[in-house]
């Protein structure tokens, strides 16, 4: 949600920043723009556009110039998407340039204290920052401290980089609660609002800390805290293939990813077992997970369906209570506590605002925290006590496949390490296990065919469509709907089988479409009464279901293993469904509407 570059060194800093946003887009926007430092002219020139970088790209004369500048691409919170919105923004003196990600709490406010007879240009809340630090400097205070002055009036959220047309060669940076990072290169240095962005100039990273404030000239790096006292910090190497974040002969990065999963399963494999076959689990995730009561699974979206199944797993191989809640829920409405709680936070990103909220409330209370996270170094991998990294490599699209996969997987092995640690072996090897699954994504995604036809079938015109399944399918479909209504637009619903009839039944009609999921023994009659039900009224039934369960007019067979598993087999054919019907519709498969792959704004 957002994206921050910028760059200051001795080389024109133009397509550096543009080939930055390009690598930012897979976070989701609705404009972007730059600004850059014309070193002849001696002036800030801005270029702003709604849509794609594209767009912004043949706005900017091919001969423009620059050592210095910033760029942003913008998810619209305050203000529609259009050029007047865009980032960056520019005080009303012409002098200082901005960009902003998150969201200002008390603008309004600041308004009416400081600028209650300025007209200002934009809808946005983060004009009032460039303003406030200009206000400042009017007054006689000199840069750095107006900048620290401005930021210490700020309530809420903010990833900042500040341009002066009277002191180029410095670019001013700050955050709070949003992600952002500052990059040491040779005779340059940058910021970006993720490492990839920036990996083209460099792979050593600084990471900025909440109420820091940051002085970043071509030489040198100068960390700050708001009180104005130097810290001292080590860059770290960001360990990202640049291959990884290209789709290569694929057309869309989703379906990369999609078939990325039998391989995240593996190295996961690698990465959580020793050369006997053991577990390898930190052991003071293992003491904390002994010493609960209960655990607390925190998410949002796809990360909270994960922690559905998870639930299933732990609670089924460790006897442990689970119980799952809504990040942007449980922060304002916290339900009564057990004695001795563990928290649990899925998300990919490491950076998302409600389960941030929810673990500093956490810390104050003093309960433990383990984070699972794609990101490390992330804010909250480090705020957590403990972290576990799901390996699964840069995910571009914004739609989530091998990282929804990965988390799965890592609960698996988090479930199995607690059970053990209870003294209560399962009678399986997980990695066997685990390696079956990944053989059988392997046969999935190569079932492309048959999944484009069903898509086509059941889904090409259909405005709406229903997901259903039992026991852990019912979680499973949960997730399907969301894939299939984030990337084509068609609105869809996951229901347990049993509860249609208490009400959602009532929505079906001749044609409307139902896909159904059977991979549990014990739920199969079941969910096949259901769709008998569905079937009845008119619905287009599609039965998806697992080998040594399938029936007559099933129209895909997975292939079997272990119950426990199902959800991370199952869910391969809901994603390339779900692909191919946004793909056939004409809609943009990596980069849906209105959404934002990490979302840094509560």
């Amino acid at each position: 949600m957002c994206g921050i570059v910028g760059y200051i060194g001795e080389v024109n800093a133009k397509e550096i920043l543009l080939k930055g946003l390009e690598k930012l887009e897979y976070r989701g926007y609705d404009s972007a723009g730059i600004a850059l430092y014309d070193t002849s002219a001696q002036v800030v020139n801005v270029f702003k556009e709604k849509g794609r970088i594209a767009t912004l790209r043949e706005s900017i004369p091919s001969n423009m110039d620059g050592t210095a500048g910033i760029g942003h691409t913008r998810w619209a919170t305050h203000g529609v998407p259009n050029k007047r919105n865009a980032h960056p923004h520019r005080s009303a003196d012409g002098r200082f340039t901005l960009v902003h990600n998150g969201v200002i709490e008390n603008y309004e406010i600041l308004k009416n204290q400081y600028f209650a007879n300025h007209s200002f240009t934009s809808d946005t809340d983060t004009e009032v920052i460039v303003e406030l630090i200009a206000h400042f400097v009017q007054e006689g205070m000199e840069v750095e401290a107006a900048f620290r002055k401005g930021l210490s009036q700020l309530k809420g959220s903010y990833a900042i980089a500040l341009i002066d047309s009277e002191n180029p060669q410095l670019i001013y940076v700050a955050k709070a609660k949003s992600p952002l990072l500052v990059g040491v290169g040779n005779n340059c240095n940058v910021v970006a609002s993720d490492a990839m962005a920036m990996l083209q100039v460099t792979d050593q990273f600084l990471e900025i800390m909440d109420k820091e404030i940051v002085l970043v000239t071509p030489n040198d790096v100068t960390i700050k805290t708001l009180q104005g006292d130097i810290v001292e910090r080590a860059p770290y190497t960001a360990e990202i293939d640049a291959s990884d974040i290209e789709k290569g002969t694929y057309p869309h990065f989703m379906l990369k990813e999609i078939d990325e999963q039998p391989g995240v399963i593996r190295n996961i494999i690698r990465e959580y077992q020793d050369q006997d076959g053991n577990i390898l689990v930190d052991e003071a995730i293992r003491s904390a997970i002994a010493d609960a009561d209960r655990i607390n699974i925190i998410a949002c979206g796809t990360s909270y369906h994960a922690g559905l199944v998870g639930k299933q797993m732990i609670e089924n191989l460790a006897q442990i209570p689970v119980e799952v809640h809504l990040a942007s829920e449980f922060s304002y409405n916290m339900p009564l506590l057990t004695k001795k709680p563990l928290f649990l936070f899925i998300s990919q990103s490491g950076e998302t605002a409600d389960s941030r909220a929810v673990l500093v409330r956490v810390k104050e209370l003093g309960y433990p925290a383990l984070t699972l996270t794609n990101v490390s170094g992330s804010t909250i991998s480090r705020e957590a006590d403990y972290t576990m990294l799901l390996h699964a490599g840069p995910e571009i699209a914004v739609a989530s496949t091998k990282a929804y996969t990965a988390q799965i997987a890592v609960l698996a092995i988090l479930a199995v390490d607690s059970a053990r640690g209870k003294g209560m072996n399962p009678s399986f090897d997980l990695a066997r296990e685990l390696g079956l699954v990944a053989n059988a994504m392997d046969v999935l995604c190569h079932a492309k065919e048959d999944f484009e036809a069903i898509a086509t079938e059941f889904l090409a015109t259909t405005r709406n469509a229903f997901f259903i399944g039992r026991s852990v399918d019912y979680y499973v479909v949960l997730e399907a709907a969301l894939k299939l209504k984030e990337i084509s637009y068609i609105q869809a619903e996951g229901f347990a089988g049993g509860e249609l009839k208490h009400g959602t039944i009532a929505l079906i009609e001749e044609g409307t479409p139902v896909v159904a999921l059977s991979t549990q023994e014990g739920t199969n009659l079941n969910i096949r009464g259901n769709v008998k039900e569905v079937v009845a009224r008119g619905a287009n039934a599609c039965v998806i279901a697992s080998k040594g369960l399938e029936m007559d007019g099933d129209r895909f067979i997975i292939p079997r293993v272990h119950e426990l598993f199902t959800p991370l087999a199952s869910i391969v054919p809901m994603q390339l469904i779900a692909y191919y019907a946004a793909l056939h519709r004409g809609c943009d498969v990596d980069k849906p509407r209105n959404l934002a792959k990490s979302v840094t704004v509560e």
